[in-house]
């Protein structure tokens, strides 16, 4: 499974192909196990949760010494870090269902408008949890069987 997890990295900026659920899920299980531990890395160096129950002006202050304070800054670098391999990641993942990886920028663009985006963003889990087509499409062999069918042909 680790292997899974790091494959999109291995495949940086590769927007060709197909990925399978596993390689799509298993990156989005590595990235909340980051995003977890850095969540407990800038609770334990920058406070705790009793600062954001003051409703004084220390408020504002707590949020940003979180989030931009020095350990804080760790979600920032995450994230410039895996942008790019979790875009291609969904973009192969859209290919492996037979789509352009284009109904991305779709999802992403209809997501921001309120009421349709938890629309779309149900459908988008949705097509995400639904395996590829088997056998090989327009982008490429099947990556459950990369052998292919095209024995018995």
């Amino acid at each position: 499974m680790l292997d899974y997890m790091l494959m999109p990295f291995r495949r940086y900026a590769d927007f060709s192909g197909r990925s399978r659920r596993m390689e799509f899920w298993s990156f989005a299980l590595l990235n909340i196990i980051v995003m977890a531990v850095i969540t407990a890395i800038v609770l334990a160096t920058s406070g705790s949760f009793a600062a954001f129950t003051d409703s004084g002006n220390g408020m504002m202050s707590a949020y940003s010494s979180l989030l931009f304070g020095s350990a804080g800054m760790l979600y920032a670098i995450w994230w410039l870090a895996t942008i790019v391999p979790n875009v291609a990641v969904t973009v192969r993942r859209f290919h492996d269902r037979d789509m352009s990886g284009w109904w991305y920028l779709g999802v992403v663009v209809l997501s921001m408008i309120p009421l349709i985006g938890m629309l779309v963003g149900l459908a988008f889990l949705v097509l995400m949890l639904l395996p590829g087509t088997p056998g090989a499409n327009r982008f490429g062999p099947d990556p459950k069987d990369p052998s292919g069918t095209e024995v018995f042909a």
